[in-house]
């Protein structure tokens, strides 16, 4: 029993001395006080689902906080957060007066890019939170897309994919975040340029229930060029089509004659083979 209930004071168990606050080197666990931590000015995330919070808070009563936060040193009293807020939320809604924590040392930037860097790792993230993600450590940390790609660990492709969501509109942005579509429907609909045809579709998706690959199919037949087989020949006049009959069989060929309609144009004699233009050479020789 008694081990059990180490377990339930959580990491403060496994430290020794945990009643004492330790400020040690960054990459030890200090025990702090939760009143003496600061809001994250940069924090990503601004969605906290209530529902979720209560269940980690008894999550946290019974077990105790199984990893820590990160905060940064502001003076000798006060410590801002840097990654973590949910578990502090919830750490706070159990009635927490200490929580583990690891100390970084960073100035603004650093801090934001740790924020970012670490909001991005999470599992529950929407499409269009790690995209602004992405977009902050670009315009915020100065980070190219490639040097992006490798502190996150992710391809650069894969970085851009989720940049170019943040393109469509605003109402399809939340459709994702509300996970009306997915990110493979969204990333289809990033191939449509207009933005009320992109409309169009994210409701045709959402009202038919399409799938990926159909939104996919559907999206690359209206982008595909259409060719020009569909347009209609210019109508021959009556004696124009017994001249190409007499043409043609004259010259035993198939006599194509092309007109437009201010009246010009051109007789198209085909020829199978180098005799058989000899041929029809030697015809228009006697026509002579």
């Amino acid at each position: 029993m008694a081990k059990r209930n180490a377990l339930g004071r959580g990491l403060g168990a496994l430290i020794d001395d945990a009643g004492q606050e330790h400020i040690v080197t960054a990459d030890a666990v200090n025990e702090i006080d939760i009143n003496r931590i600061e809001a994250n000015p940069f924090q990503p995330r601004s969605i906290f689902k209530e529902e979720a919070l209560e269940e980690l808070a008894k999550s946290i009563k019974e077990l105790g906080i199984i990893q820590p936060i990160t905060v940064r040193k502001v003076d000798d009293r006060k410590f801002q957060l840097i990654s973590g807020e949910r578990r502090l939320r919830a750490a706070q809604l159990a009635g927490l007066n200490k929580i583990p924590a690891f100390i970084r040392f960073a100035d603004d930037q650093g801090m934001l890019e740790m924020a970012l860097v670490e909001n991005i790792q999470r599992e529950d993230l929407d499409a269009i939170e790690i995209a602004i993600s992405y977009q902050r450590l670009i315009e915020e940390c100065k980070l190219t897309q490639e040097s992006m790609s490798e502190r996150v660990g992710k391809k650069r492709s894969t970085v851009s994919n989720y940049l170019r969501l943040l393109k469509l509109p605003a109402e399809i942005q939340l459709g994702i975040r509300d996970k009306q579509i997915t990110m493979g429907h969204a990333r289809a609909l990033v191939n449509i340029d207009n933005e009320k045809t992109q409309l169009k579709f994210y409701y045709k998706i959402i009202d038919e229930e399409l799938s990926v690959r159909k939104t996919e199919d559907i999206i690359r037949d209206i982008n595909t060029p259409k060719t020009n087989n569909s347009k209609e020949k210019v109508r021959l006049p009556e004696e124009y089509d017994q001249l190409q009959k007499h043409l043609s069989e004259h010259f035993k060929s198939n006599i194509d004659f092309k007109r437009n309609n201010k009246g010009s144009g051109k007789i198209v004699i085909p020829f199978k083979s180098d005799e058989d233009l000899e041929r029809i050479m030697g015809i228009i020789d006697k026509m002579k």
